[in-house]
């Protein structure tokens, strides 16, 4: 069994970070798992974790009062999955679904967010890395909401 340090070593979310680093990351991380069904989070509730998904798959949920919860995108083995724990209020603006058996790697937000303030350079390289996660989101819902709503037969450039 492969420890959380050497996981986080391993993937591309937190590539090119020095062994320093990675060991004040791992320090506020565990283990966790999720049934199907589960949920990771709730919208509203205190945003106070991110997820590193090991494996299993989740979905991205936004709940609409008359047609129920609606996926905004699901999230697979090894991708992150969570952003608010860094930008205040630090709260949930979905939900966040186990669609099957899903193993994560859990961080401790506020134990991150410590770790930035005392060291400017580490909370710098998390925050261009969850913007790059953020940004490649936005592309991907734009590209849905173009779908969805775009007008037949225009020209796309």
């Amino acid at each position: 069994m492969r420890t959380i340090d050497e996981l986080l070593h391993e993937h591309p979310f937190f590539a090119g970070l020095d062994a320093e680093a990675l060991q004040l990351i791992a320090g506020c991380a565990a283990n966790r798992h999720a049934r199907t069904g589960d949920y990771l989070y709730r919208e509203g509730e205190p945003a106070d974790v991110f997820y590193v998904i090991r494996r299993g798959r989740v979905a991205i949920e936004a709940d609409d009062p008359v047609a129920g919860p609606m996926v905004i995108e699901t999230v697979d083995d090894g991708e992150v999955l969570g952003w608010s724990w860094l930008i205040p209020p630090h709260q949930w603006l979905f939900d966040a679904r186990a669609l099957e058996s899903t193993s994560t790697v859990v961080f401790d937000g506020k134990c991150l967010r410590t770790k930035c303030d005392e060291d400017p350079n580490l909370g710098y390289d998390l925050m261009q890395r969850v913007a790059q996660v953020m940004y490649a989101r936005l592309q991907a819902a734009r590209i849905r909401l173009l779908d969805l709503y775009g007008v037949p037969g225009a020209a796309r450039p």
